[in-house]
């Protein structure tokens, strides 16, 4: 277990931990290995819910035998229970583990369920408002509950609906959508950099924002995500802007801990900035990732397919109907056209030229080579490097 750094603790809901939140990647980026990796140092490590069945072959093999969504949701959820108990033996009793649930999910209520009845430490919720997170979790009032938003507008709406039910949040995580991979908490591609978002800026209007509700400053941890790929910006937002930890996700994704195929690895450490984009996803969001085949091909035909875009069922070829959203079989033109699970399963699998891989806009921290999730740490709460990379 990692100790030695000069930040103060992360303390999540009694827990002491260090200040470093492993972010939540599907499909299956953050699983067991890497979530169990990074609580066992200290830390809090994600497991991803999104359609976890890709690591099982035995429900793999069941789903080819199912049609219709609701086998398939019993089937994430196993996977979803195997993960998180994976993730807790793992960490042997150190740090936190936590479960990502996108709102954006169709079955995110019984996720919820899930991964409190698993043993999760913790509960993480973006891409959309979680206002109904603790009616969800109100079985299990010693799980942390963690929404994650990117302004303070969100923020006032979540913690007032909030605490007219009787429950604050555990800690907040505050997503820059113009620097994080992924989904991104803006309404559009061209709103992904507005000023509303900036670290400082946040940070500022929610410590006066917990000042107007009668909470105090250290009352609920804020914890920035988004571009942090440096131990000087670790030193910046924890130490000059107030936040109480850091939430990391492609430099946590291409270690040597991740759960992903080492494809998937090196095709996210060995992009450039030029190859990395914005487009819109088909839950409705905009949403950052690597210009590989796939995509180069989609925006290509981008125009036209959303020009075409109709409001039928049958365009899930899957029958998994798995997004409260979804462009393609929804009809919405303005947004993603194509299965959005069938390509990210296949960036799981480390395929190159069908999957999307999402990834961060800014460049790692070791350049392309593969480190562990222990070195990882260490760089960001110390500055030190690998010793085969230092004067890199």
């Amino acid at each position: 277990m990692f100790r030695t750094h000069a930040f103060s603790p992360l303390v999540i809901r009694g827990r002491s931990l260090l200040p470093i939140v492993q972010g939540g990647m599907g499909v299956g980026i953050s699983a067991k290995q890497l979530a169990g990796a990074v609580a066992r140092e200290g830390g809090v490590g994600t497991v991803a819910s999104v359609d976890l069945r890709h690591l099982h072959e035995d429900l793999l093999a069941d789903a080819a035998n199912l049609e219709g969504q609701d086998g398939i949701n019993r089937l994430n959820r196993i996977a979803l229970d195997r993960e998180v108990k994976g993730a807790l033996q793992r960490a042997d009793g150190h740090g936190m583990v936590a479960v990502n649930i996108m709102k954006a999910v169709d079955d995110h209520a019984a996720l919820v369920r899930q991964a409190c009845e698993s043993g999760a430490h913790a509960v993480v919720m973006g891409a959309g408002l979680p206002l109904d997170l603790p009616e969800l979790a109100g079985d299990h009032p010693d799980v942390a509950l963690i929404p994650i938003l990117s302004e303070s507008r969100g923020i006032g709406i979540v913690l007032k609906r909030w605490m007219k039910k009787g429950r604050l949040p555990d800690a907040i995580v505050i997503e820059h959508p113009n620097h994080a991979g992924g989904h991104l908490g803006a309404a559009s591609i061209a709103g992904v950099g507005d000023g509303k978002f900036d670290f400082a800026r946040v940070l500022e209007e929610t410590f006066e924002l917990f000042k107007g509700l009668g909470l105090e400053r250290e009352r609920i941890p804020l914890i920035v995500a988004g571009g942090v790929n440096s131990h000087q910006k670790v030193q910046t937002y924890l130490g000059e802007y107030g936040a109480s930890g850091v939430q990391i996700g492609t430099a946590f994704a291409v270690t040597s801990d991740g759960d992903a195929h080492i494809n998937f690895k090196r095709t996210l450490a060995g992009a450039r900035r030029e190859d990395i984009v914005e487009f819109m996803s088909v839950a409705g969001l905009p949403a950052r990732g690597i210009l590989t085949p796939f995509l180069k091909s989609y925006l290509k035909r981008a125009d036209k397919l959303q020009a075409n875009a109709k409001a039928d069922p049958q365009r899930c070829t899957r029958a998994l109907n798995c997004l409260t959203v979804c462009g393609l079989r929804d009809g919405l033109s303005k947004v993603g056209q194509f299965c959005i699970d069938l390509k990210l399963a296949a960036a799981f699998r480390g395929e190159t030229s069908k999957g999307l891989f999402f990834r961060g806009a800014e460049p790692l921290p070791f350049g392309d080579a593969i480190k562990s999730a222990r070195e990882t740490i260490h760089y960001f709460l110390t500055g030190e490097k690998p010793l085969d990379l230092r004067g890199a």
